[in-house]
């Protein structure tokens, strides 16, 4: 398997793994600060990946020289994670994922100034397709609720995390010096898992933790191992692999995703309008795959890695 067929796995998994912090989180952001939550989270992710980072490919010093580009990477993510919980306290799950499918355009603007990266004319018909299909499943085929659609306060927090999540996707490829994925997504977490303790740290003392809802408990333990620690590796080992429009363009599948996920919770399945827009995602990704690519995954008008 090639390299980027690898990296397109990788982010198919995210997607699905992602989509459930949005509605389990919307459940249980009304019940504890979002950064004390994610200062949880990132902790209990480090220990996992930094266990299995030790187990297998080990923790030499040398992966931690420049440590620095952990502490901006760790910040970046933290501070999306942070705003997405706070946002999630009135933008409803669909709504928050419709403003995450504005993330592959940003994050192509970004590989495009900080790594020279061009995106292909399929590559941005795939962007088109996929974005238009999202905002039809997100609004439910409704193109009245399309046309009425305002941006809330939520929405808005929640706008400042993607960019910051954006900007992250090709720095990770900037700043990697072939550290492997589970040594830099530890780097990341634990310097993350830092930031978030100090930032946090009154708020942590405070938390009454006995009396926390179960939900809550639920949600902490998806998110740090499901949506933190695997999509962490996932994400590191696509970006090495992939472009950065091309590995934020599976954000365009986690409004399905999260319309799956509130199916399974008991909610109404989508009539046949909105599943065509998923049929349009879904076309976007064959579009993506079939694009033109060299053995690293890249296009060949993009740079070689760096």
């Amino acid at each position: 398997m090639s390299a980027g067929a690898q990296g397109h796995i990788a982010m198919l998994a995210f997607s699905a793994l992602v989509a459930g912090s949005f509605s389990l989180g919307a459940d249980a952001a009304a019940f504890i600060d979002p950064g004390v939550m994610n200062a949880a989270r990132f902790a209990i992710a480090s220990l996992i990946i930094g266990v299995a980072a030790a187990v297998t490919t080990g923790l030499p010093r040398a992966a931690f020289r420049a440590s620095w580009r952990y502490l901006l990477l760790g910040g970046m993510l933290a501070t999306y994670f942070v705003l997405m919980f706070e946002g999630l306290k009135t933008a409803a799950p669909v709504s928050a994922a419709a403003v995450f499918t504005l993330t592959p355009v940003m994050a192509g603007v970004a590989g495009w100034l900080m790594l020279g990266q061009r995106s292909t004319p399929r590559m941005m018909l795939a962007l088109l397709l996929g974005g238009g299909g999202a905002l039809w499943v997100i609004f439910r085929a409704d193109l009245g609720a399309l046309i009425a659609f305002e941006i809330g306060r939520g929405e808005a927090i929640y706008f400042v995390g993607c960019i910051a999540h954006a900007v992250y996707t090709p720095m990770v490829r900037k700043l990697n010096r072939g550290e492997p994925a589970v040594i830099f997504t530890f780097g990341t977490l634990a310097a993350g898992t830092v930031l978030l303790g100090v930032w946090s740290g009154r708020d942590l003392m405070a938390t009454e933790w006995t009396a926390l809802p179960p939900v809550v408990w639920v949600t902490l333990a998806y998110i740090a191992v499901c949506a933190s620690a695997a999509t962490f590796v996932l994400l590191q080992f696509a970006t090495l692999r992939l472009p950065s429009a091309k590995v934020m363009a599976y954000t365009y599948l986690t409004p399905s995703w999260v319309i799956a996920w509130e199916v399974a919770r008991g909610q109404d399945i989508p009539g046949a309008p909105v599943l065509g827009g998923v049929g349009l995602t879904i076309l976007a990704l064959i579009l993506l795959l079939r694009d033109e690519v060299g053995s690293d995954g890249m296009e060949p008008s993009a740079p070689a890695r760096r």
